[in-house]
């Protein structure tokens, strides 16, 4: 019950971005990840993903950010239920943040890279820019598998001539203050990291933003 909760609050929340995006004219950046972009662990707001939309707006960005991560969801979760995304929002913007939960559970990389291409190619025919954003493995799962899922991301961006941002802890993965207490999860104080992180890659995607008042 409380499962089947939680998704019509997402569907809910999903139709207020959608109506606000409609009256407002913005276009839509649609994040499709996991539990490093759903805010695990954080306060309500403190996720770089909302502190995209408040970026976004203080620069008068003609954007609203829906943000579509589940944690816990893997590359076949988000190829899964990202046409149906696709066909609600239709966003000029898709950042692809999926690929972690993959790499923890051993999955083969090559299925993995299977599923970030169909989502980009997915997201590229209803016309929306497509931001990768790539994980890194830590050294016990061996050095050949954490090899092959690190060079997986820019090999797929590559292909795909998509954005890539390499490594979304970069700058802060070797410090422990900045994760939660299972290693896994980054701290509030993170979140504008990687958003800055992130933003570099992102910037020069968007539309000029709007003249402020």
């Amino acid at each position: 019950m409380l499962k089947r909760r939680s998704i019509v609050a997402l569907l809910l929340a999903f139709a207020v971005f959608a109506a606000h995006a409609a009256a407002s004219g913005s276009k839509v950046i649609l994040v499709l990840g996991d539990s490093i972009s759903a805010g695990y662990g954080l306060p309500a707001g403190a996720g770089w993903v909302s502190l995209l939309q408040s970026r976004l707006t203080a620069a008068h960005y003609p954007y609203t950010v829906v943000n579509a991560s589940i944690s816990g969801d893997t590359t076949a979760g988000g190829r899964a239920r990202l046409d149906a995304l696709l066909a609600q929002h239709r966003p000029a913007i898709t950042i692809v943040e999926l690929g972690g939960n993959d790499g923890l559970r051993g999955s083969s990389v090559e299925v993995m890279r299977q599923n970030l291409d169909a989502m980009i190619g997915a997201a590229e025919t209803v016309g929306s820019k497509v931001l990768l954003i790539g994980m890194r493995m830590p050294p016990n799962y061996g050095p050949v598998y954490v090899q092959r899922f690190d060079a997986s991301f820019a090999e797929v961006a590559k292909a795909r001539k998509v954005a890539l941002v390499p490594f979304i802890f970069d700058g802060f993965a070797a410090e422990e203050t900045m994760f939660q207490a299972d290693r896994a999860h980054p701290v509030a104080a993170a979140q504008p990291k990687m958003l800055d992180t992130i933003w570099r890659e992102l910037k020069p995607m968007l539309s000029a933003p709007a003249k402020g008042p």
